[in-house]
């Protein structure tokens, strides 16, 4: 159990977190990183038992950067970048993920979930004073009004009720602030159910995904299998729709398949079960992840399938997308109407997710008999033509473009013959490895903490750019002006792209300029720069409002 610093209740808190998962703890630590305290109540005495989500993309690992937790993550975490398909015992795909040595992380790290509420718990805890998390504590009741919520908690044998300014919801699948909403999930869950087991096992083989159909160790089933921190493997298989699913966890059907699969993979080192459990894949989200001064992330918002690994890393782009938002809204900074965009973005990235998420689905766990046939097809033609082998890619979690946000600045009037730039506001802004004064410098580690001008020019930064820079500003609201040449020395404002690597990817000429969001999207890509109209594009985050 994790004992927390603070002694007694609060009455009153800017912000409650409600469930002290890796998605809750990530908000509880960018919100402090802004200077916004927090309380998390989590109903678990610690960090969850098993391996759960386990896999983390790049976009996740930047996330984790934002509050300093990424070192601990990576040295941790087993990096990856591609895997294997196999339909019984022949290779039928080998793909890799988009990945090179300059980028500042893998495509995935694999690690247990434990590991990165703890990485997460510590970075939030980092910021003194500013994050309470309570353990063995439970939302019972949420009475939203104009102003905030009141919520009661059960901790210790007492009730505590506190007044909160927020609420958010990241208390998962099973959440109870939606239930005391009234409010439901909408979409598809699916039938087929997978037994998941971590087992620990020293063994030598390459960290990738690895995925059998129809394998001779466990006929008719399908498994995954990803190596994990610790000598633990984590193996997914599918169970028939006949199986009861109570029995299918008890230890004496578990253990006969994984010795079954294990001995097939030609992995004999002893082995010893860690956890069991069982899942079903279900695409489910709220319509509106806003309900006033209640918002919600995570599995409380949204249920996306595992394959692909799209649900604990979109919980951790909700946590990036709503920390500086509700920052500059609880600061005054901005108007309330901004948290809107949250849920309008994350839900369309959510729906975007679930379209991937369900055709992974129906071909890792096929609903019925006509998808068991086409998806057979599939991967017996995979074993005489590679070309068909493209059909079996199991479409990795990428982050979403917000087409059409709120929040996109229009391109400039005449601009659309600009051929040159692939990007357009609502885009991830790319990653690109340049030098600074004291070395390599990765372009995504200047984002997270507020908005950034990158301006491409070999000339010095013209007056009324830099002039868009504040000084001492901690908040979302801060903004970092860059100066971004291909020649010459890099400066305090200058970085000095030697290999012409950020220019390729931001289709860059001589005076082009981006503002990017301080979750690292792109909110605005121009020709030529127009100071005026950047002052006015970042006056709505910049003034004192009503919150």
């Amino acid at each position: 159990m994790h004992a927390s610093s603070f002694k007694h209740w609060p009455r009153r808190v800017p912000v409650l977190i409600a469930g002290g998962g890796p998605v809750g703890m990530t908000l509880a630590a960018l919100l402090a990183r802004y200077g916004i305290a927090s309380l998390v109540v989590e109903l678990d005495a610690g960090y969850c038992a098993g391996s759960r989500a386990i896999c983390m993309s790049r976009r996740s690992q930047e996330i984790f950067g934002w509050v300093g937790a990424d070192k601990p993550l990576v040295e941790k975490g087993l990096s990856w970048v591609g895997g294997r398909s196999y339909f019984r015992d022949q290779e039928v795909l080998h793909f890799q993920m988009p990945s090179e040595p300059t980028q500042r992380f893998a495509p995935m790290v694999n690690i247990q979930q434990f590991y990165a509420e703890e990485f997460a718990h510590k970075a939030a805890l980092a910021q003194p004073g500013l994050v309470d998390v309570r353990w063995s504590s439970k939302v019972e009741a949420v009475r939203p009004h104009a102003n905030g919520a009141q919520v009661d908690v059960a901790s210790g044998g007492g009730m505590h009720t506190i007044e909160a300014d927020w609420v958010i919801a990241c208390d998962g699948g099973r959440s109870t602030v939606r239930e005391q909403l009234g409010l439901q999930l909408e979409g598809t869950q699916y039938e087929g159910r997978y037994v998941i087991v971590d087992v620990v096992q020293k063994t030598r083989r390459a960290v990738e995904r690895l995925a059998w159909f129809d394998p001779p160790s466990n006929p008719g089933s399908t498994i995954l299998m990803h190596r994990q921190p610790d000598d633990v493997w984590r193996i997914d298989y599918q169970i028939g729709d006949d199986e009861d699913p109570v029995a299918a966890i008890k230890p004496e059907n578990v253990l006969p398949r994984v010795q079954s699969h294990l001995a097939m993979i030609g992995e004999h080192e002893p082995w010893e079960p860690l956890w069991i459990s069982i899942y079903n894949a279900k695409c489910l989200t709220l319509p509106s992840y806003r309900h006033g001064r209640v918002l919600f992330a995570g599995d409380a918002a949204h249920l996306v399938p595992i394959f692909g690994v799209r649900g604990l890393n979109s919980g951790l782009d909700d946590a990036g997308n709503l920390a500086w938002k509700l920052a500059l809204v609880q600061q005054g900074r901005a108007a309330g109407t901004l948290l809107d965009s949250y849920s309008t973005e994350r839900v369309m990235a959510t729906r975007e997710n679930i379209v991937y998420g369900a055709k992974s689905t129906e071909f890792m766990a096929p609903p019925n008999y006509g998808f068991k046939l086409l998806r057979e097809a599939a991967l017996r033609l995979a074993t005489e033509d590679s070309a068909v082998s493209a059909l079996l890619n199991p479409r990795q979690s990428t982050p979403v473009e917000y087409v059409g946000s709120t929040l996109n600045l229009p391109a400039q009037a005449g601009a659309s013959d600009d051929a040159a730039s692939p990007l357009r506001a609502g885009m991830p802004a790319p990653e690109a490895r340049l030098r600074g004064l004291d070395g390599d410098v990765h372009l995504t580690s200047c984002f997270g903490h507020g908005f950034v001008l990158l301006h491409f020019s070999e000339s010095a930064l013209p007056a009324d750019l830099a002039a868009l820079a504040t000084e001492g500003d901690t908040s979302p609201a801060a903004v970092r002006v860059i100066r971004i040449s291909r020649q010459g020395a890099p400066g305090v404002n200058t970085l000095v792209d030697e290999a012409a690597q950020t220019h390729a990817r931001y289709g860059a000429v001589q005076g082009s300029t981006f503002l990017v969001r301080p979750d690292g999207y792109l909110m605005g890509c121009w020709k030529v720069a127009d100071a005026g109209a950047l002052k006015e594009a970042l006056k709505p985050f910049q003034t004192t409002v009503a919150a």
